[in-house]
């Protein structure tokens, strides 16, 4: 089993704790701000005891900065010093498998035991946008286990003899620092695909329950009972995503998520924009379908104060047999985020900061 995937404590946690981040943009900053925030995030994550901090691929959303987590990573490795930092992921389809390897490998050079590969198959973004990234005119990814061969060749070195890219190297990678190893890939996913190509191959599994909580369990079911062993994992290893917003009171930790899910209900209704604030939230006119996909959305993010949502995270660990939890905060400004993963590190006893 990798060096990275371990259950261990931190402080009196069950399973680690990670962060996946999406540089958000809220109403009145920039994304300037937002990349900003990131930064110091990953900073402070270190320092709580977070255990990886990814990014994800988004494009075209005004609420969202992370369209490039190559680039952002590079830079997150040059402000912290020893936390885990990954993709969450890459969308795999949005690129030549060959520029996939040459920029994790050169992050793997540049912070070597750090960086995560992991991979997606959805576009990130709308359909006409999305026909522009991948240039062609369904954005479909029927060939994604094409591409992942292709990328882990590359990466490996391991093309057969008489392949038709055999004599292509991938520089940085591992066949231009022979036994330095390469960042370990996850497969991520929202429904049973990624889950069972991910037991086929014996990878580990990240799965989306912030946003596609019904599947959850039925996913990682699938996975665990089709997984096979391989070099890299003896045993299925399983991380969910999950919304989670801590504040000083229950009522405030609802006040900032309701700006989140308000965002979301806009970019449903393909009307997206910067994350509103706490009063714009409050003061919009929602109509009884909009006010069910809120309360809907806010059930599936576990919200309050520090020990409800300990309590909420640990249920949720219980029910799903998750390895590891990766908290995702979408509210409206930078204070309130770093704020709130604060109170959830030291409700589970990962700070001792006042």
């Amino acid at each position: 089993m990798t060096d990275d995937i371990r259950g261990v404590a931190r402080g009196e946690s069950t399973v680690p704790l990670s962060i996946l981040d999406l540089a958000t943009v809220g109403a009145g900053d920039t994304p300037s701000d937002a990349l900003r925030t990131t930064t110091e995030l990953a900073r402070r994550a270190e320092d709580w005891g977070y255990h990886r901090f990814w990014v994800a691929e988004h494009h075209g959303m005004p609420s969202v900065a992370s369209s490039s987590p190559a680039v952002i990573l590079a830079h997150l490795g040059a402000n912290t010093r020893s936390i885990r930092l990954g993709s969450g992921g890459v969308m795999l389809p949005n690129h030549a498998p060959l520029i996939v390897a040459e920029q994790f490998g050169t992050l793997h050079a540049l912070h070597p035991g750090r960086i995560d590969l992991g991979l997606g198959r959805a576009p990130g973004t709308d359909q006409a946008t999305a026909r522009a990234l991948r240039r062609r005119a369904t954005p479909d990814a029927d060939d994604f286990p094409e591409q992942l061969a292709e990328l882990v060749a590359f990466l490996d070195d391991t093309y057969e003899t008489g392949h038709p890219t055999l004599l292509i190297r991938a520089v940085p990678g591992e066949a231009s620092a022979p036994g330095s190893g390469r960042p370990p890939i996850w497969l991520l996913g929202s429904s049973g695909f990624s889950a069972q190509l991910a037991a086929l191959l014996g990878l580990p599994f990240a799965f989306a329950h912030h946003f596609s909580s019904a599947n959850t369990i039925p996913a990682l079911e699938l996975y665990r009972s089709r997984f096979e062993p391989s070099a890299v994992l003896d045993k299925p290893y399983a991380m969910i995503g999950v919304g989670a917003v801590a504040a000083d009171t229950g009522a405030e930790a609802l006040r900032r998520a309701r700006t989140g899910a308000l965002g979301m209900l806009r970019l449903r209704r393909g009307t997206p924009a910067p994350l509103p604030t706490p009063e714009e939230a409050e003061a919009y006119p929602y109509s009884p379908a909009e006010e069910q996909f809120v309360r809907e959305w806010l059930g599936n993010v576990v919200h309050g104060d520090p020990a409800t949502v300990r309590a909420g995270l640990d249920a949720l660990r219980e029910r799903t047999g998750a390895d590891e939890l990766m908290i995702t905060t979408g509210v409206h400004g930078g204070e309130a985020r770093i704020r709130s993963y604060r109170l959830i590190a030291e409700a589970y006893g990962m700070t001792k900061e006042l």
